[in-house]
């Protein structure tokens, strides 16, 4: 049953390095959210719809690499517009919440943060390609860069690297710095979890966060609640 007052959606997005552990807290609070009764569309970026997850392939497997970094951006923009249309906009207007394994903050670190493309050019195609469509919430996982790589090795096991993971632990010490100042620069919408912590502990940082942002945007007002 879906849950009552949820006229609009909310749309929560996960961020952080390789190996932060987003995949098990999305898998954990996704079921949360399933119990209490709340419609949910689970999705991912790059990918998550038809069109973005065949850029998806492009993206991860390297093929791209050779066309340079203003190519490679514009197909994550390009996949991203089709996710944001076809998935996450529908999916918030019918009063889902939206849970998704990356967005634009990761295309500012991995892109953006490469320092090689003019930043008016990157901040026109995001603007087209998320279209108002921003989070309420970002849970933006933090870890040591090396400690990550390590819990992604052994979560990939006999996998081939995709091209992000193959890349040296300086960069991604970066992309954490990055991160992190995204947090600093917009409070209102990114919490920094612990990653670092017992599995246990991150999920209850995250229902923290995100029950948080539930009571304040759908709790009933107080008409609501006397006709109830």
């Amino acid at each position: 049953m879906r849950k009552t007052g949820l006229t609009r959606g909310l749309f929560i997005s996960f961020e952080g390095g390789e190996g932060a552990g987003k995949s098990t807290q999305i898998k954990r609070l996704a079921d949360k959210l399933r119990a209490k009764g709340y419609g949910l569309t689970v999705t991912r970026e790059p990918g998550g719809s038809q069109g973005a997850e065949a850029v998806r392939h492009v993206i991860l497997s390297g093929a791209a690499e050779p066309f340079g970094p203003k190519m490679e951006a514009l197909l994550f923009a390009a996949a991203r517009s089709d996710h944001v249309e076809q998935v996450i906009r529908p999916a918030v207007e019918r009063g889902d919440i939206v849970l998704c394994d990356r967005f634009v903050d990761s295309w500012r670190v991995y892109q953006g943060g490469a320092g090689n493309i003019d930043p008016v050019f990157m901040a026109v195609i995001e603007r087209v390609s998320v279209n108002g469509m921003m989070p309420d919430l970002t849970l933006i996982f933090d870890i040591d860069p090396a400690v990550g790589l390590r819990r992604a090795t052994a979560r990939r096991g006999n996998e081939v690297a995709d091209r992000f993971e193959r890349e040296t632990l300086a960069i991604h010490e970066a992309r954490r710095a990055a991160f992190l100042e995204i947090a600093r620069n917009d409070p209102e919408r990114c919490v920094v979890i612990d990653a670092a912590q017992e599995p246990d502990a991150v999920e209850d940082a995250v229902t923290r966060a995100v029950f948080s942002v539930i009571e304040r945007k759908f709790a009933p007002s107080r008409n609501e609640a006397q006709e109830a």
